[in-house]
């Protein structure tokens, strides 16, 4: 009497390495890094940290100079680590008052205008990302001519001031409401990464297309957003000119104007006369230190933003790149 034999015993019997036709020796040698390999490696990771260093020297430089004696600073002491404890410059800087308002005006504009430009480019940006929006194609060359093309200070100046913008905190967030730059990015983002088919559930369920984007859209775009809230963030946040040219009210100054008159007046201090027992040599190095001081007072937000959303960051610019 004879057994049928099951199929699996007729099978040949392929063990992981016939399965991937690599033999196994072979993957073996491949998987092997010889000196060579490591040579390279190593030759990189010293580049790199050269670059790091040169790139995180001069600001580590500042931060310890702006705590050390300024005498100390001043004769080259200082490398590495703190001279000679001092806070002098942080001292005069956070003694004034017009210090706390510029960071009053300058965290209003910031989160406020932030928030505006958001509200106005993300929908501009979904509006031209669907092909069945027929007119986005001459909206968008309209919009791109606005990238090339600009009227320059003193029309913009006396558009401002027919609008009655002069002297008023809106005048920080109205005319750079609208990036064509941050739209393009996020216009690309939608196309290249939100899939269609979304949006034919979407329509099979009844959303519109509000309902669409504020319930799908968004949710699905928070890297992206991160991104172009950061480069609205930044720009606020540095925003010299506005204050600069549209503005002479001192309590409507942002942190930025408000550090360069300190700034200034402590320069025109130095140059006149100085106080009694304080030579020309201190004065200087007195001011050296209040410049170090204005430098960390100014960036010190940013610095503690960014790496919050650095893992934001990567993904929005690389995903909502342009594609050629």
């Amino acid at each position: 009497m004879t057994t049928k034999a099951s199929p699996g015993s007729l099978a040949p019997k392929l063990d992981s390495a016939t399965i991937t036709g690599v033999p196994q020796n072979r993957r073996r040698r491949s998987q092997q890094r010889t000196a060579g390999d490591w040579a390279v490696d190593i030759i990189i990771g010293i580049l790199i940290a050269l670059i790091l260093i040169a790139l995180m020297y001069p600001l580590w430089w500042i931060i310890i100079s702006s705590v050390s004696a300024p005498r100390a600073v001043a004769t080259g002491q200082v490398t590495l680590l703190p001279v000679g404890f001092s806070a002098a410059g942080y001292e005069l800087l956070l003694s004034d008052s017009r210090i706390w308002t510029g960071y009053k005006n300058t965290l209003i504009y910031t989160f406020a205008g932030t928030a505006l430009n958001l509200l106005v480019t993300l929908p501009a940006a979904f509006a031209m990302s669907r092909p069945e929006f027929r007119p986005r194609r001459i909206i968008m060359f309209l919009f791109a001519f606005t990238m090339f093309f600009g009227g320059g200070l003193i029309p913009s100046f006396l558009l401002i001031k027919q609008l009655g913008l002069l002297d008023s905190i809106w005048v920080f967030m109205l005319p750079g409401a609208f990036s064509v730059f941050n739209m393009i990015i996020a216009r690309s983002f939608f196309e290249t990464s939100i899939p269609e088919e979304l949006r034919d559930a979407a329509q099979i369920d009844g959303l519109s297309y509000f309902g669409y984007f504020f319930k799908v859209v968004l949710p699905l775009s928070t890297a992206i957003i991160a991104v172009i809230g950061l480069y609205y963030f930044v720009g606020h946040w540095n925003d010299f000119f506005t204050g600069l040219i549209y503005v002479r009210s001192q309590e409507l100054q942002p942190l930025q104007n408000v550090l360069q008159q300190i700034l200034m007046a402590n320069q025109t201090q130095q140059g006149g006369s100085t106080s009694v027992g304080q030579t020309a040599g201190q004065a200087q190095e007195f001011a050296d230190q209040i410049k170090f001081g204005i430098i960390i007072v100014s960036t010190l937000p940013l610095l503690v933003l960014y790496p919050l959303l650095q893992r934001y960051f990567n993904k929005g610019v690389m995903i909502g790149a342009v594609k050629g």
